[in-house]
């Protein structure tokens, strides 16, 4: 009973930060699926609402490196809490926007807050799991997304039908603050945690016993330096050819779904959410996959890892060309739930825990998402131009060959997966 405790306490951590990130998408996707209805009572066009996610995607990701350098300097409990606090306060405020203007206000104040919770979800797997481990505690963290994507279609949807949409952004803003007071009451780093054993705390503080990161603090590495890596920019690269994707998933598979296949408000509630949850499926599997093969095959790490993620690569445009001929509606949700499972497959901000030591995660990880978000907002333009003018087909046709892309410039310029990287 003893080493059920030690094994399962780390797993509480990973459980904590996949309601965290739930919470995340729920907050930023309840407006992709209320576009609809609010663009009828408001009067937006698609170049609005394009323009409005446009600037939760460009305040995300310009704080994205700032809370990130942030969380590694007053570290994860307090930097997740303020995070998280936040946002959840400014999604409520949706509920009281009235113009194209307001909220686009809301949009970017969201995007703001809500950047602090990859750089310290990923930090704090870091600083509570081993390297072996870190894939699938990713994965967990990552479904959280997938999982709020999902949640989030019923529970908004219904909301709106029964008491009007303002109503949904505030039912998913109050949830962020019941999140909070567990955040607060649970977590602290293992050597201060009291409910964690001796036995687990040595296996967790002594995994990476290459590299002195017990003592290391922000001025033993610089930007600069990271930038200089060529491992660095093939974990960036993961992110400026997915993060785009990721994005057009969030904000425009409800009004695909709408524009395309004639969903009503109430039919996208009853089955949107399916994507998400193969989403939510394939981040999993794409950390217990790796893991899975190690202990069986006696695979190393970075032979396991590019398996799948080349397996998810060559999947994705087969979905997605099936996609690019007139498919009816069950026909697409299945397709799109194949891409999405796909992409959990490839767990691309995993990458980072994979390469260099836990003291920079944070930053590491908001450099990233700040070049992805980079992309992200130019592709939101794009996609509100593309999908105005000529229709989604141009859209599947990028996704089809972004994992090939993004799966041959990190074979190439990280190498090999599993080896840490001293800065």
């Amino acid at each position: 009973m003893k080493a059920v405790v030690n094994i399962s306490e780390r797993w509480k951590v990973a459980v904590l930060l996949c309601f965290a990130s739930s919470l995340n998408y729920i907050d930023r996707s309840a407006l992709a699926i209320l576009a609809p209805t609010i663009q009828k009572e408001l009067l937006w066009t698609d170049i609005d609402y394009a323009n409005i996610t446009s600037l939760f995607v460009f305040s995300y990701t310009i704080m994205y490196f700032i809370s990130g350098r942030i969380i590694d300097w007053i570290g994860t409990r307090k930097g997740f809490a303020y995070s998280v606090g936040t946002w959840s306060l400014v999604s409520g405020l949706h509920a009281f926007a009235n113009t194209v203007g307001q909220f686009s206000v809301a949009r970017f104040f969201l995007g703001v807050t809500e950047s602090g919770n990859f750089p310290a979800g990923i930090k704090s797997i870091t600083e509570w799991f081993p390297m072996k481990e870190r894939a699938l505690a990713v994965g967990l963290f990552s479904a959280g997304s997938a999982i709020g994507a999902t949640i989030a279609v019923p529970l908004v949807s219904f909301a709106a039908i029964a008491w009007g949409w303002r109503m949904s952004f505030i039912i998913t803003g109050v949830l962020g603050f019941i999140w909070l007071l567990f955040w607060l009451k649970y977590y602290y780093l293992p050597e201060h945690n009291k409910r964690i054993t001796k036995e687990e705390k040595e296996l967790i503080l002594n995994d990476e016993k290459i590299i002195d990161t017990d003592h290391a603090s922000l001025k033993s590495f610089s930007i600069k330096k990271i930038l200089m890596k060529k491992a660095a920019w093939g974990c960036f690269a993961g992110r400026i050819f997915i993060d785009p994707v990721v994005y057009f998933f969030i904000f425009w598979i409800p009004k695909y779904l709408h524009d395309v296949q004639g969903l009503s408000l109430a039919e996208i509630g009853v089955t949107a959410w399916l994507p998400y949850a193969a989403m939510g499926i394939g981040t999993i599997l794409g950390g217990w996959l790796p893991k899975r093969l190690i202990e069986r095959k006696n695979w190393s790490l970075n032979k396991s890892r590019k398996t799948i993620m080349l397996i998810a690569s060559i999947a994705i445009p087969i979905f997605c060309l099936a996609l690019t001929v007139k498919v009816n509606a069950v026909m697409a949700i299945f397709l799109i739930s194949g891409i999405m499972l796909s992409h959990g497959f490839w767990s691309n901000i995993t990458l980072t825990t994979e390469v260099f030591p836990k003291h920079i995660q944070a930053t590491v990880t908001g450099i990233g998402g700040t070049l992805g978000g980079c992309m992200s907002v130019i592709s939101q333009k794009l996609i509100g131009i593309t999908v105005a003018q000529h229709s989604y087909l141009p859209i599947f046709i990028f996704i089809g060959f972004a994992y090939l892309i993004a799966f041959i410039l990190v074979h190439f310029l990280i190498g090999k997966i599993g080896t840490i990287h001293k800065i």
